[in-house]
């Protein structure tokens, strides 16, 4: 029986802001690496060796995940989801910066609130929310214009921009594939392993049919970049966050994650001298607005 909290401790505040910063330094750790590893080869290595540390954390705590309880067709969604998102943010990150790229992921709320009704009627938008979403689209949509003229990494930037915005989508579309699917009663290991062991598999294959090449030598700042996306994130803070899920109120878990942006801003202007502009902050803050209204408790 999972103990179930009705408000969120010091443990779930101090562990929810780790995990923010967490994935907000991933797509700086991403880019700062770009350089030296290919963008697929690099979103490969991050499935691979995550799909590797869930099968062996399960197993050594004995949690059955090969067995047969109709989460196959489900899984299989799950990850090709999964890889498509992955490829346009370490495609995108050829175009833009790790700072407008984190903007524009976390339009994913937004796309899991407009598709739930479909799986749940319960779960229809109200007024509040409705207006929630549109003004966050208003937010974007003006820091997405911004790529055609200006700042930013050169006069491609919209494309890494634009596929930001569709790794939103993707990520929403697996969220919502997810709890429409048999895998919505699937333990999170079991879950996780679908998503990073397909998307492993088939980002490979892209990384291949690519032709980019695989690194001779990398550097320390490589290794550790690397290590850092494997270890530290796709492993250590998605089963962090699957427990915390387990044990606190989703709704308020889900209002905590709009930090990640902040981080990300942050942490990509710090390390990697990224531009902030206006446009973008004002995203940020509309995006933040949105996710607010979105998850508003009615009176």
């Amino acid at each position: 029986m999972v103990e179930r909290k009705t408000h969120l401790d010091a443990i779930a505040l101090g562990s929810l802001v780790f995990c923010c910063l967490l994935w907000g330094l991933n797509q700086v750790a991403a880019k700062s690496a770009m350089h030296e590893i290919p963008a697929l080869w690099q979103a490969a290595a991050r499935s691979t060796g995550g799909a590797a540390l869930v099968w062996l954390w399960s197993r050594s705590r004995g949690i059955v995940l090969f067995d047969r309880d109709a989460t196959l067709p489900g899984g299989l969604l799950a990850g090709a989801l999964f890889a498509a998102e992955f490829f346009c943010i370490f495609v995108g990150l050829q175009f833009t910066t790790a700072s407008r790229m984190v903007v524009f992921i976390y339009t994913a709320p937004f796309i899991v609130a407009l598709g739930m009704p479909l799986i749940a009627r319960s779960e229809r938008l109200n007024l509040w929310q409705s207006a929630g979403l549109l003004l966050a689209f208003a937010g974007v949509a003006w820091a997405f214009s911004e790529g055609f003229s200006g700042p930013g990494v050169g006069p491609m930037q919209w494309i890494g921009d634009g596929l930001g915005l569709v790794s939103g989508a993707l990520w929403g579309a697996t969220t919502l594939a997810v709890r429409a699917s048999a895998l919505t009663h699937a333990s999170a290991e079991k879950t996780l392993l679908y998503q990073l062991g397909v998307s492993a598999l088939l980002l490979i294959a892209a990384a291949l049919f690519s032709g980019a090449p695989l690194p001779d030598h990398l550097s320390t700042l490589a290794w550790l970049s690397i290590g850092f996306q494997v270890v530290i994130v796709t492993f250590a803070s998605y089963l962090l966050w699957f427990w915390l899920i387990r044990h606190y109120p989703a709704t308020r878990l889900a209002s905590f994650t709009m930090l990640t942006p902040v981080f990300g801003l942050m942490l990509g202007a710090v390390l990697l001298a990224e531009p902030i502009t206006g446009r973008l902050l004002f995203a940020l803050a509309t995006v933040a607005t949105g996710i607010f209204l979105v998850n508003r408790r009615p009176a």
